[in-house]
């Protein structure tokens, strides 16, 4: 289901699907009646006095409440029926983890999408781990340092793979005006300026600064920088990204 601009943030909410065991309860019902009943492969609810089966796959529990009592009220089951329904046993929504962490397996998600820490604190990382890599359902790829506290926020969806495992060696590149230029090792929480310091490059002399990396879909980008603004806190001091290439020049 598309994202509208009024959804709210899929952290928030979860949207049922087949196989997922909802508890139905219609306040006017004796207490005695079952209430839980399991969406369909078809994404189908079978609740005997809505009649044929609901349509329930891709909504809230409660959208479907909102749809139960109108089914109800249609064929005067009851004039102003009260449905309410939740979430039993969550099985639709699952991501696959796996590599270096005591707890691999399947983890399912209670909503449309969890920050990545919180999948990989219930996976348990060995002492070894040092990066996770992500594969969604789409094709799409990150790698994540464990290291890196804000990238962990990423958000993980239903489909996901995630495999932890210690970092490949990756590299940037820099050149121009620093007196020990060519291929650099890449650590995670580097900045532009720390880069060009670490390669024997003057801040206090100022000059300009070309960053070249791919984007997402792997077309060289150019960003220019002053080292004057950098310094003065006037621009963001950007993180270094594996692969990237970095050109100090003259003012």
């Amino acid at each position: 289901v598309a994202s509208s601009s009024t959804e709210p943030h899929p952290t928030s909410f979860y949207r049922v699907g087949a196989g997922d065991v909802l508890d139905v309860r219609l306040l006017s019902a004796p207490a005695s009646q079952s209430t839980l009943y399991t969406v369909t492969a078809g994404g189908l609810l079978e609740y005997p006095l809505a009649g044929d089966p609901v349509p329930v796959a891709n909504l809230t529990p409660e959208e479907i409440a909102a749809r139960l009592a109108a089914e109800l009220k249609r064929r005067a089951i009851d004039e102003n029926p009260e449905v309410i329904v939740g979430v039993r046993e969550y099985t639709s929504h699952n991501v696959i983890v796996s590599g270096l962490v005591h707890d691999p397996g399947t983890k399912v998600l209670r909503r449309e999408a969890v920050p990545l820490y919180v999948i990989i604190a219930d996976a348990q990382p060995r002492p070894e781990a040092e990066e996770v890599r992500i594969v969604s359902l789409s094709g799409q790829k990150a790698i994540i340092s464990l290291g890196d506290v804000a990238a962990l926020n990423l958000l993980v969806r239903p489909g996901d793979v995630i495999t932890v495992e210690k970092s490949l060696p990756r590299f940037f590149y820099i050149g121009g005006l620093v007196s020990a230029p060519g291929q650099k090792n890449f650590r995670a929480g580097l900045t532009l300026t720390q880069a060009i310091l670490s390669s024997g490059g003057e801040l206090s002399r100022g000059g300009t600064v070309h960053l070249l990396r791919q984007d997402d879909k792997g077309f060289l980008t150019t960003t220019t920088y002053k080292l004057k603004s950098l310094t003065a806190g006037k621009e963001a001091d950007p993180l270094i990204r594996p692969d990237d290439r970095i050109e100090v020049l003259q003012q």
